[in-house]
């Protein structure tokens, strides 16, 4: 271990002790902390943060689409990357106070494998179950970091899946030829086998203070983090309106097809709108066609006053944030979780 620093974020006056071999984001979830992040590897820039005090910091590999050259010249840094060599005081531009001072602390762990399902012609659903410690918490829309065996690697998967007494948890993970993680899953993990895990972590969580609409733009494996939540507003009778539209290529790329539409019955006026942008020819298709985001705008006059959360690639969530910020909802009121990539064949968080 190296020396410690005090790190404090403002406007909101938290401070924390941060080794030198940690990240600044690292510290601040191992102490509770709960930063806006996403990829943790410095590619999706939700983590980024303006130093106001200071200047021995070293970042890690990160892509300068995150952080442009000029940025970092001008004080910007990406906390998922940044390893503080001082004192420092650091600006958070994406933050919202009631999820950092919710924040629970990371925990490692052992979970086995209890199914290992196919659910569409690329997406497996993982269920596993926690055999150590006893309990890992977590938020509903939080994500896991799995382990990969024999290396160094670790991939992060959102649970789809409530907090539950029985320590199980719940995955829908994407297929991608030659990923490191998802090959694995694919042609190896069997029933009974055991992973290394680490947990919670993300933001992408219902802000429980609000009672507007909500809006859920989703795709590929983004359906996990959206189907916890939606879990999550049914067991608990949440009274607020939701739509969640969902984007898929051809009606076999659907899934949670029957679980979806039976929420109507439990959360007052939920609908589930999916979209095919690549219908196959012949399908017996009577929904939505196009990209998701179009069918968003022709359904929706607008969306003032309501909250949105978009999960799926990067190109999706943009796209979607564009469409929504268009519509009326306020920038600060969209909550997204990009599946950025590790790899030119798989992705992160989900992917």
């Amino acid at each position: 271990m190296g020396d410690k620093h005090v790190v404090r974020f403002e406007p909101v006056g938290i401070e924390i002790e941060v080794d030198e071999d940690q990240t600044i984001l690292r510290a601040a979830a191992e102490q509770g902390v709960q930063l806006m992040h996403g990829c943790k590897e410095g590619q999706c820039a939700a983590c980024k943060s303006f130093v106001l005090e200071g200047e021995d910091i070293e970042l890690d590999s990160y892509s300068t689409f995150a952080l442009p050259d000029y940025e970092k010249e001008e004080g910007s840094t990406l906390l998922c990357r940044a390893h503080a060599y001082e004192d420092l005081t650091i600006e958070l531009l994406n933050y919202d106070e009631e999820i950092i001072r919710s924040g629970l602390p990371l925990r490692k762990g052992t979970v086995e494998v209890l199914a290992n399902d196919e659910v569409t012609h690329d997406m497996r659903h993982l269920r596993v179950k926690l055999r150590e410690p006893d309990e890992i918490k977590f938020f509903p829309g939080q994500y896991m970091d799995f382990m990969v065996p024999g290396t160094d690697q670790s991939r992060s998967f959102s649970m789809a899946n409530t907090p539950n007494r029985d320590g199980e948890f719940e995955f829908v993970i994407k297929i991608y030829p030659d990923g490191l993680f998802s090959e694995f899953l694919a042609k190896k993990v069997q029933v009974g086998d055991m992973l290394e895990v680490e947990a919670p972590f993300g933001t992408f969580t219902l802000r429980e203070n609000r009672a507007s609409n909500i809006i859920f733009v989703g795709g590929g494996a983004g359906m996990a983090p959206v189907l916890g939540l939606l879990r999550s507003m049914a067991e608990r009778n949440v009274e607020r309106t939701a739509t969640f539209y969902y984007g898929a290529r051809t009606a076999r790329d659907l899934c949670f097809e029957e679980e979806l539409h039976a929420l109507s019955e439990k959360l007052p006026g939920f609908r589930y709108i999916p979209a095919l942008s690549e219908p196959a020819e012949g399908e017996p298709w009577e929904g939505h066609t196009g990209l998701v985001t179009a069918v968003v705008e022709a359904n929706e006059s607008t969306l003032e006053g309501a909250d949105a959360y978009v999960c799926g690639p990067p190109p999706m969530v943009d796209a979607a944030i564009a469409t929504l910020s268009a519509l009326g909802v306020r920038e600060e009121n969209i909550f997204y979780d990009k599946f950025t990539t590790t790899g030119e064949s798989e992705g992160e968080d989900g992917q």
